[in-house]
């Protein structure tokens, strides 16, 4: 089992104008609470986490919308690099005609965030298409996000939208081999929101039951 998601530790760094990552301390057994409690305050999209459709698409799914076993199953990780700040869809030029239905991209982002990655590679629109032709239902990446930081347009994330592929940002894949496993990303079970924060997982290909047409 490989741990893939960002470890939330303290000061960790939010999109630039999101609210920011802090647990504050409640109850406390050493001031003479029975128990140790805390309070989270984040952005719904702090650290590895998962965009549903609603956060791009005004008409598109909320999280509680979305049939969680979109995120479990079959994947491949890929190490891609970035042309002009963007991956290309030739990056997918070597791989099989046909790929499983998760398609992680390692960029190269480190396994921890000091500061939010202000020059990262995103993902071109053509990728998408491209990944989507091969079976793609949703991409990983471990940039924060599929499109550039100061993107407007978002076209990445239309074009997921375009083709109906999830998304799942800020994984940690800087200790990951590429080839096929099997992805487990849960997200937190939050209603009515834009996307949540999530926990992912990658286990040996075929450790999950084999998933059904």
């Amino acid at each position: 089992m490989i741990d893939i998601s960002r470890r939330l530790t303290p000061g960790h760094p939010t999109w630039p104008g999101d609210a920011p990552f802090r647990v504050e301390p409640l109850a406390r057994i050493a001031r003479g609470d029975s128990v140790n409690t805390g309070e989270l305050r984040t952005s719904t999209h702090t650290g590895t986490h998962v965009d549903a459709p609603w956060h791009y698409d005004d008409a598109g799914a909320r999280l509680d919308e979305v049939n969680l076993a979109a995120y479990l199953g079959p994947c491949r990780v890929v190490t891609v690099r970035a042309e002009e700040g963007l991956v290309p869809a030739t990056a997918l030029a070597e791989l099989p005609a046909r790929l499983p239905p998760r398609l992680l991209l390692h960029t190269g982002q480190p396994a921890h965030w000091a500061e939010f990655p202000q020059d990262f590679a995103a993902l071109a629109p053509e990728l998408v298409r491209e990944a989507a032709r091969r079976g793609v239902r949703l991409i990983g990446t471990d940039s924060p996000s599929v499109d550039p930081l100061t993107s407007k347009t978002l076209p990445a994330h239309q074009a997921c939208r375009e083709t109906g592929i999830l998304i799942v940002e800020g994984l940690n894949l800087s200790a990951v081999s590429d080839g096929e496993y099997d992805l487990v990303c849960l997200p937190l079970p939050l209603v009515g929101v834009d996307g949540a924060p999530a926990r992912a997982l990658l286990l040996p290909a075929g450790t999950l039951p084999e998933e059904r047409a």
